[in-house]
């Protein structure tokens, strides 16, 4: 496995998150109402809980802290939100975006962080045999 380039996907992987999940933290009120109108329990909690999920799971993917637990986490909740959120007919290109990221955190839990990461400081960065 190239470290360089799992460095790179954990960069591209991570952008996403932290970004949005920032917006969702310090837009929640506006963030609940949509989980309202999709029928998500919880308001402005839920919106909080959700916004910490997104940005520090983020910055964990970034830094490669507990990368393996972390990308098995964001993979199901872009399935979860995937399916909740973009099942619409006008939503295809949402919904195709949020299944192929978790393809790629799936990979990214099945390799591990690699050798520029936190995990690897601690020792926990071996990567999986193929």
């Amino acid at each position: 496995m190239n470290p360089a380039a799992i460095l790179v996907g954990r960069i591209l992987l991570s952008i996403l998150f932290i970004v949005s999940g920032f917006g969702k933290l310090t837009g929640a009120a506006g963030f609940a109402g949509y989980l309202g109108s999709l029928g998500v329990p919880g308001g402005v909690a839920m919106a909080y809980l959700v916004g910490a999920l997104e940005f520090f799971g983020g910055l964990a993917i970034l830094v490669g802290f507990q990368t393996r637990i972390v990308a098995y986490v964001l993979a199901a909740f872009c399935v979860a939100t995937g399916l909740l959120a973009h099942l619409g007919p006008d939503q295809s290109t949402s919904l195709m975006k949020n299944l192929g990221l978790a393809g790629g955190f799936l990979i990214l839990g099945a390799v591990g962080a690699g050798a520029y990461s936190l995990d690897a400081r601690r020792g926990g960065a071996t990567l999986a045999r193929i």
